[in-house]
């Protein structure tokens, strides 16, 4: 798996030189050149890592940690000229998870990303996502996105997606989403289900993922591994 890493560095000769450093080492990186469109790079990157300075045209890093926070679990990384330890603190306590202070070595970048992104991507990142349909699921932070955009789920609807895509091309009956979903199949309706799995089509229509999920009579419910329009 080909780690992705976003750049947010105010100097953008700075942001290209770690840029080309990364890719030395095998990443898949890019930066920001245009920094009112700091969310939207994000959402069309769906990063593993940021890199995030702090001194930012517009709304400084704290403002977009903090946007960012509310979408993803991404690790962050803050690169940044302030020295002073209220600055650091307020860059933990917004949600970054270290602090890198410049002028820095590469090495000591490289080291650090490796090290958070072991912690965070445990074993193989293959396991972390969920692909069918061009629906990715991300079960790190329980994202659904579908060409570059984020699926809100409820608790119940992401167990559902979860459980048919780790299941694609494979009928799943009605039975062992029942248990999945509540841990038993004895006491619940059986038409709470079927409107559980009526929401979640509706939701993936709206983004237009079409006929995904086909229901087999009286066996249960199937994912499709492609894209129906």
């Amino acid at each position: 798996m080909i780690y992705k890493i976003l750049i947010v560095e105010d100097d953008l000769t700075i942001a290209s030189l770690v840029n080309e450093n990364l890719k030395k080492w095998g990443f898949a990186s890019d930066y920001v050149r245009d920094f009112n469109q700091v969310m939207a790079e994000f959402t069309k990157m769906q990063p593993h890592l940021v890199l995030l300075d702090i001194s930012l045209p517009f709304f400084n890093g704290f403002y977009w940690c903090s946007e960012i926070r509310k979408l993803s679990k991404v690790p962050i990384i803050f690169l940044s000229s302030h020295t002073e330890n209220l600055d650091i603190v307020m860059a933990m306590n917004m949600g970054g998870d270290d602090y890198i202070t410049k002028p820095f070595s590469m090495d000591v970048v490289i080291v650090k990303l490796q090290a958070i992104l072991r912690r965070t991507y445990t074993y193989y990142m293959e396991n972390q996502n969920l692909e069918a349909g061009g629906m990715i699921l991300n079960i790190s932070d329980t994202t659904l996105t579908f060409e570059n955009t984020n699926i809100e789920l409820t608790k119940n609807e992401y167990k559902i997606i979860k459980l048919l895509m780790e299941r694609k091309n494979t009928v799943v009956s009605r039975e062992d989403i029942m248990t999945y979903l509540w841990d038993s199949d004895s006491f619940i309706d059986d038409n709470t289900l079927t409107v559980n799995i009526n929401r979640l089509r509706k939701k993936l229509e709206e983004h237009g993922i079409r006929d995904i999920i086909q229901t087999k009579k009286g066996m249960g419910y199937l994912l499709h591994d492609e894209r129906v329009f």
